[in-house]
């Protein structure tokens, strides 16, 4: 199972902001990763329509997070940015598979499924947040982005 890129940027979007200590741009975090602005853009967009983040307008505004870290949670995230988790065809609606009927695969997937939604549920943006100084330092230097991921309970992140 994959994530997409999407749900990687906007999970990169949120660390990012949950350890700044003021507001951010998109165009900030975009050149902090070395991704496409209008990608950030989309992801962004995403982002405020679910919640976790809030858009300040005007001359000195930018992003901030809508609510504190520790009140977002990974799988919320996640179920906002994925189209969905239908993992195999019989997942789907309007699936073709000849053998739905009596295939035990569905079961077990189904299972792995809510164990993989289950751990992300215990996790929140706190978790996985950057440590304000990590921030200016990327925001000053994205080739510093290497040095700065810490392994979270034996995963790197």
């Amino acid at each position: 199972m994959r994530l997409t890129v999407f749900s990687d940027y906007a999970l990169r979007m949120l660390m990012y902001g949950a350890g700044c200590d003021r507001r951010f741009t998109i165009e900030e975090v975009a050149t902090a990763y070395g991704v496409s602005r209008a990608h950030m853009m989309k992801v962004a967009n995403l982002l405020t329509r679910a919640g976790f983040l809030k858009a300040v307008r005007g001359r000195s505004g930018g992003l901030v997070l809508a609510k504190p870290a520790a009140e977002i949670g990974l799988r919320e995230v996640i179920e906002a940015a994925e189209p969905d988790f239908d993992l195999v065809e019989c997942f789907g609606s309007g699936s073709q598979c000849v053998i739905s009927g009596c295939c035990k695969l569905q079961g077990v997937l189904a299972e792995a499924r809510e164990a993989f939604t289950a751990t992300l549920g215990r996790y929140t943006l706190a978790d996985l947040a950057l440590p304000a100084f990590d921030v200016r330092r990327l925001a000053r230097n994205p080739d510093t982005l290497g040095s700065l991921a810490k392994p979270l309970g034996g995963v790197h992140v």
